[in-house]
């Protein structure tokens, strides 16, 4: 496919190194007209001179400092360099040394500063003093932060005093800054609780659960850019790139640039699965569409092909994998071919079997997925078998190889020095996913929680939302922590403000390479915003001023004052994290390229490749555990495990295999096999402290929900524009994208009566929601894209008149989700589209 077909170009995702911003409007042009005519190397073209941007020797606009910090949306992890004039942000630039991100940014950067500069966002503590939960004529006064603490403390000390600690449960975000979420489990082990939740089942825990798994460790595991240890490219290396369910042209525009550049070095070839066209596809050799949901059944005829034709390395097998004659006969015997798959899928039997032997034939190949793998009933086992993929063709420790799932799991814990204090033991955990904290309050099973605290936004992110809506107008006390009054504060008790990352130092986000960045804090913090570890150190020496049962001094000792100074806990991380003690302050700082995780000493290059067989990876491996000394894979037998009589054993108690048998959403078109839930719970074997429902593999699928709702809908990003929510409060990210574009194929829209920009609505089982139609012959007739992160509260879309959205989240059914991984299932519900 050629990229001029659809008008992709590089400078459509990615800008030149200078973005300017007020944080208020459109970007400062002129620099930006430099950088595009830095690209087509024609200064005339944009009739300037190279280098200049009209503002050189300008008093007003000269920056009198430079702030380096790290933009804290996607995982590309840019870092930005921010010019400040009489503490005033003058302009965003990127970072022209280091070698993948290549001085550039991508339209999100300066939405930075429009976080900061911005007239919603909250700036002090409040609390509830009138209205129905939910309602909008809830009213709030502000409070002081000592009246927020002392009003959760109280809260908390008398559901734990009465017997009820474990009603109580927190929800953490992508958003925090790193380590928050270990000063939660912290203060929730202290209390009793054991319903400390992460934002994993809404975001991409499944690739982490099965890497682990499968390999040892739960991470990306290869690295964008130069290898320290062995000083060669990595990921940029590639021969072939297979990407499943990732849109990395929008979703991580920087990092796609990077592999671009080494595609255009390496000639290699780029395969995309997904079932619309987007500007990933656009850049493809080949775009592969598939029906939603079925990339497991595709797997697994590449697997069956690669097998059966004897494309394998086989010494990589003969030393390093276990568990590969089982799977040969598995295949075999349940008949994954490629003709199968052609009935699942709707892709042609010949189309899987090229992809096959290209990723085979290739040395290196690289995997690729993100929430589009995640976000599907059966995303663990789906996710093993493309980590089977690597593994049989030898693709696995091996630079521009791997399996690179896009997940939130760097680098797993961040270690606290060890708790002196005694904690008391702790009952069950509600079961993993689908957010089971609404089942938990409407049902009462196991049991209902009584107060929860949340640092996202599950009015917008959890499936079936009409479902969550209720939920939380019968949860007794809730604690909303943001920016700005999204869907959630509208039914919190104590809304509590917190500040952009503009607005601390820190480590914030994190490439997907396990890579990481210091960051710098460029500005004051707005009103009496606080960052999220000031909040829960603060909560726990208020509980230990109202605690009548833990001495006062096990509160502060375990929450030391030191902390609310984000260095002094930085430090305390590295120190006893297995695989940190080399990511010190000092050094990150002095980079201009991050630094990858694990890195145990100062010396240390830290690790790009996983399970590379190089004495840098085995230092690192045993630096994560003594018992890895000479290990490759950190699994129990030291090989990459396939199947083993132990993971039989653990899979077996929840209906799964170690050798994955297909199944696929019951809302997928064909009647295929899918699952059935039992009303028990057992012990998760991926997440050991929680429950989860045993599933019966193989059902027998039925038409019925399509007689009524013939399509299949999927959610996702809705442009590069958006990163989750909080880039809708932004002027700049609704102004260019505040319209919720449905894509429908033209042969599926005629037939319905609709135009290209009709208002239609789209509907499924559980709901409906509006938007606007966008005709897409780059999608399946069979499917709608309906884009997520609009909601109803995102009030700076006025400005442009743009509509107050239901949240996408409303069409998916919860019931359907991962019983292994917790992921709840957007990317298929049953759904029809009507002219509204």
């Amino acid at each position: 496919m050629k990229h001029d077909q659809h008008g992709i170009s590089r400078r459509g995702f990615v800008r030149g190194s200078v973005v300017g911003s007020a944080g208020l409007g459109a970007p400062v042009l002129l620099p930006l007209v430099a950088a595009n005519a830095a690209e087509t190397g024609s200064p005339e073209a944009a009739g300037s001179v190279p280098g200049t941007s009209f503002t050189d020797q300008s008093a007003a606009l000269t920056p009198d400092r430079t702030v380096a910090t790290a933009c804290q949306f996607c995982n590309s992890n840019c870092r930005l360099n921010v010019d400040l004039k009489a503490d005033r942000i003058l302009a965003v630039r990127g970072e022209d040394d280091d070698p993948v991100q290549n001085g550039q940014l991508c339209v999100k950067a300066e939405m930075m500063p429009q976080l900061v500069y911005n007239k919603d966002r909250l700036t002090t503590p409040l609390r509830r003093v009138s209205g129905k939960k939910g309602s909008a004529n809830s009213k709030f006064e502000a409070i002081s932060w000592d009246e927020a603490y002392r009003t959760i403390a109280r809260k908390l000390l008398h559901l734990r005093d009465t017997g009820q600690v474990h009603t109580i449960a927190n929800r953490t975000t992508g958003r925090m800054p790193r380590g928050t979420g270990s000063l939660v489990a912290r203060l929730f082990a202290m209390l009793g609780s054991p319903n400390n939740t992460d934002v994993g089942p809404v975001c991409n825990d499944a690739g982490a659960n099965a890497l682990a798994a499968t390999f040892g460790l739960g991470n990306f595991t290869n690295g964008y850019g130069t290898d320290g240890a062995t000083g060669k490219d990595d990921l940029g290396s590639a021969r072939h790139y297979l990407f499943l369910g990732t849109n990395q042209a929008e979703t991580h525009p920087v990092t796609f640039d990077y592999l671009l550049r080494g595609r255009k070095k390496t000639k290699a070839t780029l395969t995309v699965v997904d079932p619309r066209l987007t500007p990933t596809g656009a850049a493809a050799d080949r775009w592969v569409a598939p029906k939603p949901h079925t990339d497991f059944a595709l797997l697994l005829a590449m697997l069956h092909h690669i097998v059966e034709q004897r494309l394998y390395d086989q010494a990589f097998i003969d030393k390093w994998v276990t568990g590969f004659d089982e799977l040969r006969t598995h295949l075999a015997k349940h008949q994954y071919t490629p003709a199968w798959a052609a009935k699942v899928t709707g892709v042609p039997a010949a189309t899987i079997t090229a992809m096959a032997e290209e990723y085979a034939g290739a040395t290196p190949a690289a995997i690729f997925c993100n929430a589009g793998i995640s976000h599907q009933l059966g995303a663990f086992d789906t996710y093993r078998v493309a980590a089977f993929l690597a593994a049989v063709t030898g693709n696995i420790g091996r630079p521009g190889g791997g399996c690179n799932f896009m997940h939130n799991t760097w680098p797993g814990d961040l270690h606290l020095p060890p708790l002196d204090a005694k904690t008391p033991e702790r009952r069950e955990a509600l079961p993993v996913g689908p957010d089971y904290f609404a089942q938990s309050i409407l049902t009462g099973q196991p049991y209902r929680l009584n107060a929860v605290i949340t640092q996202g936004n599950p009015l917008v992110s959890s499936a079936n939302t009409t479902k969550v809506r209720k939920a939380f107008e019968q949860l007794d006390f809730y604690v909303y922590t943001g920016l700005f009054m999204e869907e959630p504060a509208a039914y919190a008790d104590i809304i509590l403000p917190v500040c952009s990352g503009l607005e601390m130092e820190g480590v914030y986000m994190r490439r997907d390479d396990r890579a990481i960045r210091w960051q710098d804090q460029v500005v004051d913090r707005v009103g009496q915003s606080r960052p999220d570890w000031e909040i829960w150190i603060g909560l726990a020496h208020a509980l230990a001023e109202l605690d009548t049962r833990r001495p006062a001094k096990e509160w502060r000792d375990a929450f030391p004052e030191r902390w609310m100074d984000y260095k002094n806990l930085w430090a305390d991380f590295a120190k006893y994290t297995p695989g940190a003690g080399g990511m010190t302050r000092e050094r990150m700082r002095e980079r201009t390229e991050p630094l990858r995780w694990p890195c145990p000493t100062p010396e240390h290059p830290g690790v790009s490749t996983l399970y590379l067989d190089h004495p840098s990876w085995y230092e690192a491996a045993e630096s994560l555990d003594k018992a890895h000394r000479g290990k490759r894979f950190l699994t129990p037998s030291g090989k990459v495990e396939i199947t083993t009589a132990a993971l039989e054993k653990s899979l077996s108690a929840t209906g799964h295999t170690a050798l994955p048998i297909f199944y696929t959403h019951p809302e997928v078109t064909g009647a295929h096999p899918t699952v059935a839930y039992s009303k028990k719970l057992v012990t998760s074997p991926i997440n050991p402290q929680a429950l989860t429902h045993p599933v019966r593999l193989g059902v027998p699928g039925n038409s019925e929900v399509h007689r009524r709702f013939p399509l299949m809908g999927m959610t996702g990003r809705p442009s590069v524009v958006h990163f989750a929510e909080i880039t809708h409060w932004t002027p700049t990210g609704k102004q260019l994208n505040g319209i919720r574009f449905i894509q429908i194929h033209p042969a599926t829209a005629q037939s319905a009566g609709i135009a290209d920009g009709d208002d239609v609505r789209v509907e499924s089982p559980r709901g409906a929601v509006a938007g606007t139609a966008l005709l897409w012959d780059g999608i399946r007739p069979d499917t709608v894209f309906v884009p997520n992160t609009f909601g109803p509260a995102q009030k700076v879309g006025d400005l442009f008149d743009d509509p107050r959205y239901e949240p996408a989240n409303t069409l998916p059914d919860d019931q359907y989700y991962d019983n292994l991984s917790g992921q709840q299932a957007y990317k298929c519900f049953a759904c029809r589209v009507v002219k509204a």
